[in-house]
């Protein structure tokens, strides 16, 4: 008789309960993944749930309190405060996944080149240095005000800043990869240099990097509220936290929930994508893996 290979033996509900699976499915975790799932869905789906238009001005029904029509109220101008709540998610959401995308990439293009060719190095890295020696927040300010705003400049501005912290990063992996002795034997197999940046380089830069992503992502959010509340930010006609925090807090002792709703659905968002990138860190590094 044939025997069963132990791997093909396991029942099906243990064959599930991967170290991914424990990872998302811990209590703290898997609350923030529901809540984080919820307020994408209801970002991407406003406009079908019956929600009125944000930007619809009623001045008969300015500042009024919850009612059927208006769960949490108007605004000073008679818009939906939760429509533009709602609305304002996409916007954020939309800056740190454009901030993600536009800090990691180039990061990682910059920070291989200058982990692997020393000559690079030199150069790159202080040019680094000088980018990182401006605050981050004044930093995408200035750079807003000189370049007027939009939904670009302000994903932009908020990019530049992480950028260097992202090439850093890889800098200091690739410097301790490429002395690895799979390295040195690819090397001798005459291995080209792209060749060996795609192959052997670059994928093991992508566990810390996605780490690295989701605190990007909610440092992204928190820098969009900051200069939108300042006015540097989102233009007025988009919706957005910062915007919505910024209109009610005139008339914050009058109606709280102007400034209140806002800032749960900030906190709950920037709250869940720190605790998954920690699920992630934890899970990603051998050193913690084992905790999982």
């Amino acid at each position: 008789m044939s025997s069963v290979p132990a791997a093909t033996a396991l029942p099906p509900v243990r064959r599930l309960r991967s170290p991914l699976f424990r990872a998302l499915t811990t209590g703290p975790v898997l609350v923030a993944l529901v809540l984080l799932v919820l307020i994408v869905a209801s970002a991407l789906a406003a406009d079908w749930i019956g929600l009125a238009d944000p930007m619809a001005i009623d001045p008969m029904n300015r500042l009024k309190g919850f009612s059927a029509a208006h769960w949490f109220g108007t605004d000073a101008y008679g818009r939906d405060v939760l429509s533009r709540v709602i609305h304002g998610a996409r916007v954020s959401l939309m800056i740190g996944a454009g901030t993600t995308v536009f800090a990691l990439v180039p990061g990682l293009l910059v920070g291989v080149v200058a982990g692997y060719f020393r000559t690079a190095d030199m150069v790159v890295m202080r040019i680094m240095d000088g980018i990182m020696s401006i605050p981050s927040i004044l930093l995408a300010i200035a750079f807003v005000a000189v370049t007027g705003a939009s939904i670009f400049t302000v994903l932009v501005a908020i990019a530049v800043p992480e950028f260097p912290r992202v090439v850093r990063l890889v800098r200091g992996l690739i410097l301790s990869l490429r002395d690895e002795p799979y390295v040195e034997a690819a090397l001798a197999q005459g291995t080209s240099t792209p060749m060996l940046m795609l192959r052997h380089l670059v994928p093991n830069t992508l566990a810390p990097l996605i780490v690295q992503g989701t605190f990007i992502f909610a440092s992204a959010i928190l820098s969009e509220a900051v200069m939108s509340f300042l006015g540097l930010g989102m233009p007025p006609e988009f919706p957005s936290w910062g915007n919505v925090i910024a209109e009610g807090r005139m008339y914050f002792q009058l109606k709280p929930e102007l400034i209140l709703l806002p800032g749960v659905f900030l906190a709950l968002t920037v709250l869940s994508v720190n605790l998954l990138g920690d699920a992630m860190r934890d899970l990603l590094d051998p050193k913690m893996a084992r905790r999982v």
